[in-house]
């Protein structure tokens, strides 16, 4: 019974090591490199197969070279706050428009909630490059969403939204929009409707149990979608490459320059590092929230 149990444990931590912990050795190794006109990109300052020496040396050696650098351009801290602002405003937005959409289908009736949470997975069901795509053809000058507001007469000039920062808030909150709604709408839906009864017949009106005990027990859902937009949010990529151009300056695209435009490895691998430092902080605070609302349903 023990040996089951602790393979059962052992199969996590086994993918955790393969997958997380062996590859951020790597990254961290490359980053205490130096940089080299070669194939790879960089000249390693440990050598494991040279034993304890090899190891000595490396401490004796050790310098913080590439992090020291990344305080000294203003290109990163300046993307690694600009990464936090888009992410953090995203995030907001999304909230904005993912708790109404949630708690409308929390209050539908139970025939109809499959076919809208259908509804809300139906993009992840097409590319998300193909989608990301598509958005350029929809801002654009010459897009469906300039033509539509000409043809209405709302505007008599095309609007500049792509190669802006309004194009990647619309990428994000639209890509991220099911990963805000499903943790509130799991929340909401099993919400017990006899509390608002019973804070209306203490005297408590519409708006004030919507704010007094739905809000408030929504909040455990509420925090999980903020950290699952705000998370891959703040790395991303593809969005801000895309739909941003090169005005938009996020740390994803910095990274990517560097790895395969300027070929800095080491360089690159410290930002990657910084990165997820940075994103330790809401990944612990998420789990310790899933842990809080596991407990609470025990």
């Amino acid at each position: 019974m023990k040996l089951a149990r602790r393979l059962l444990i052992g199969v996590p931590f086994v993918w955790l090591l393969i997958l997380f912990l062996i590859p951020f050795l790597i990254v961290l190794k490359i980053a205490l490199s130096d940089y080299a006109i070669s194939i790879p990109p960089y000249t390693p300052t440990l050598d494991p197969a040279a034993g304890w020496d090899g190891f000595k040396e490396f401490f004796s050696q050790l310098d913080f070279e590439n992090f020291t650098f990344l305080t000294t351009d203003a290109l990163y801290w300046k993307a690694y706050l600009s990464s936090l602002k888009i992410a953090a405003i995203s995030t907001f937005i999304t909230l904005l428009i993912g708790f109404p959409i949630a708690y409308g289908i929390a209050n539908t009736p139970d025939e109809w909630r499959p076919s809208l949470l259908m509804l809300v997975i139906l993009p992840f069901w097409t590319s998300f490059l193909i989608r990301v795509y598509a958005w350029i053809g929809i801002l654009s000058n010459e897009g469906f969403l300039n033509q539509a507001l000409i043809w209405t007469g709302i505007i008599s000039e095309p609007l500049v939204i792509l190669n802006t920062n309004t194009a990647v808030y619309i990428g994000i909150v639209y890509t991220y929009l099911p990963f805000m709604i499903l943790p509130i709408y799991a929340t909401l839906e099993k919400l017990d409707a006899s509390l608002l009864e019973a804070a209306q017949d203490l005297g408590c009106s519409r708006t004030g149990a919507f704010w007094s005990v739905t809000l408030h027990l929504a909040k455990p859902g509420v925090i999980a979608g903020c950290f699952l937009v705000f998370i891959p949010a703040l790395g991303e990529f593809v969005i801000p490459s895309l739909l941003g151009g090169s005005r938009t300056l996020m740390i994803g695209k910095v990274l990517w320059e560097e790895f395969f435009s300027n070929r800095d490895w080491p360089v690159a691998s410290a930002v990657a590092i910084i990165l997820l430092l940075i994103l330790i902080t809401p990944i612990v605070l998420f789990q310790r929230n899933e842990q809080k609302q596991r407990e609470q349903t025990k």
